[in-house]
Order: structure tokens, then sequence, then C-alpha cells
């Protein structure tokens, strides 16, 4: 098992926060879950800049923390789905804020990056 060189600071709130829902891709995965359960062939579409190996390892580590749950299906082909848990939900407001905020300094981030095609 992994084993982590720096601990996880357990008193500060921030760190914790960061711990769970920090990670390029986390976030996206928390926001677009909200519309309900998506296979992870879904959501690999939903991120074309992202590697597969990503991902899935921040697949996981949303499920580790409790945010999402997976569920397997035992039907041929088998298949499984991602989904918010209760933790997860709770989050939604503060990424609902975090999206707000962003898209208010769009402006600001054109200046210091440029406008860069997509």
């Amino acid at each position: 098992m992994y084993e982590r060189k720096i601990p996880v600071d357990l008193t500060c709130g921030i760190k914790l926060a960061m711990e769970a829902i920090g990670g390029k891709w986390k976030s996206c995965i928390l926001f677009d879950l909200r519309e309900g359960p998506h296979r992870p062939s879904e959501l690999m579409k939903f991120y074309p800049d992202a590697n597969q190996r990503v991902i899935n390892q921040q697949l996981k580590e949303l499920t580790d923390f409790g945010l999402i749950e997976k569920k397997i299906y035992a039907e041929l082909p088998p298949h499984s789905e991602y989904s918010l848990t209760t933790a997860g939900r709770s989050v939604l407001p503060i990424l609902d804020l975090l999206n707000e905020w962003g898209d208010s300094i769009r402006p600001m981030m054109k200046q210091v990056f440029g406008e860069q095609e997509r």
C-alpha cells in the first residue's frame, strides 16, 4: 500500500479540504456528477485534455474520501458508475462559489495568460 512521505495535517481544515477536492480534475468530477451517475468512459469524454490514468486515480481518491461511490453492475458486459455521496453533495455549494469566483476573474486571467485557443 502507498505510504505518504508527508503526513496529512488533520488540524487544518483548509489542508483537509484541499486533500479531498484539490487536484486538477477532482472538483470538475464532483461538479459534473451533480447531474447524476456517470460511467468512467463518460467522465473521460468530459475531459479530453486529461490522462486516463490521472482521472482513474482521482476517481479512486474521491471514492476513498467518501465523496463519490462506485457501483459495479454484475452483467455482461460488466460496467460501473460513479455517483455523489451525501458528503460529495455537501461540497457542491462550495464548488458553485468557486465557479462564480472563477467566472468573475476571467478578464484578469485573460490579461495574465492571454487569449488561449481551446
